[in-house]
């Protein structure tokens, strides 16, 4: 069983969205936690455009959402919100599918304007599950380097504030577990 289970919502491959959840995933995992890693990607594009619920993917993604003891959910910012492709696979899931869970939400944007997006559209999203929203973090794609996926994160600040984030998570996470 996976204890964590991470949901990337950017259809584009690669992107810094994923190039930032794989990296958070590494430092859930220094924290001795085990991951699972699902990208939109992964789903048939005729399940979620046709609203699929009983479908094997949604079914099982389903089952391991419920049985994970914390999520980690990422999204490019289109239009000041998630993606639409990301609310199609949220939609297929049940209703109270994160209930209890802290869920700790990313979303990386073009520039600072649309930083109040985890706040004003992936939280309510994430509160409408049952879910308990972490604060998040908000990167700017240009702070998230392509090129070294391993490290993606350079700036000092926003490197601390990522880890910050990564141990509030994990302490609501053990907190949950006591």
């Amino acid at each position: 069983m996976s204890e964590i289970i991470i949901l990337s919502g950017s259809p584009a491959i690669p992107s810094r969205t994923d190039i930032s959840l794989k990296y958070i995933q590494t430092l859930v995992e220094k924290e001795g936690f085990t991951t699972d890693y699902h990208s939109i990607t992964e789903f048939s594009a005729n399940d979620l455009f046709q609203g699929r619920y009983n479908s094997e993917d949604i079914l099982r993604l389903s089952e391991k959402i419920k049985q994970a003891n914390g999520i980690i959910i990422g999204s490019p910012v289109y239009k000041a919100s998630y993606t639409g492709v990301l609310k199609a696979l949220i939609d297929l899931l049940p209703e109270g599918a994160f209930k209890d869970k802290p869920v700790l939400p990313i979303m990386v944007g073009g520039s600072n304007r649309h930083l109040l997006a985890i706040d004003y559209a992936l939280k309510p999203l994430i509160s409408i599950l049952k879910g308990e929203p972490m604060q998040g973090l908000y990167f700017v794609d240009k702070e998230i380097d392509k090129q070294n996926p391993k490290h993606p994160i350079k700036e000092v600040e926003l490197l601390d504030r990522t880890k910050s984030q990564v141990k509030e998570f994990v302490e609501a996470i053990q907190k949950r577990r006591n």
